[in-house]
């Protein structure tokens, strides 16, 4: 379960699989997954029940660096994509920090749009 990071209307977020990772149920930093709608707002872009593509931007478990450094979340989070192939974010807005290496695998555009970058 994650939360999401973004002004869709999604509130909470299930894994239910990694595309081309095969039986896969954890995914990482900066990883795209397919899930499921568990809490939505009433009146948002994405309802309870629908099938989304999302990127994870945040995770409690810590991740190392190339520089030997560590960085990690109070919280796990997701931005709701708008198409399987598509790098661009559903909605419009970004809710809290992401990590540096959402950037560095190409969502340029969620990191334009987040408060900060860690």
């Amino acid at each position: 379960m994650l939360n999401v990071a973004d002004n869709t209307g999604a509130k909470i977020v299930q894994l239910i699989g990694i595309p081309k990772k095969g039986g896969r149920k954890m995914a990482y930093l900066g990883e795209i997954f397919t899930g499921v709608v568990k809490q939505a707002m009433p009146f948002g872009q994405v309802k309870k029940g629908d099938i989304v593509t999302a990127v994870i931007v945040r995770t409690r478990k810590e991740v190392r660096r190339k520089d030997g450094s560590y960085i990690r979340f109070d919280d796990n989070a997701a931005v709701i994509l708008q198409g399987k192939d598509n790098l661009e974010p559903k909605g419009s807005r970004v809710f809290g920090p992401v990590a540096k290496e959402i950037k560095d695998r190409g969502f340029n555009k969620i990191a334009s749009l987040a408060p900060e970058i860690y």
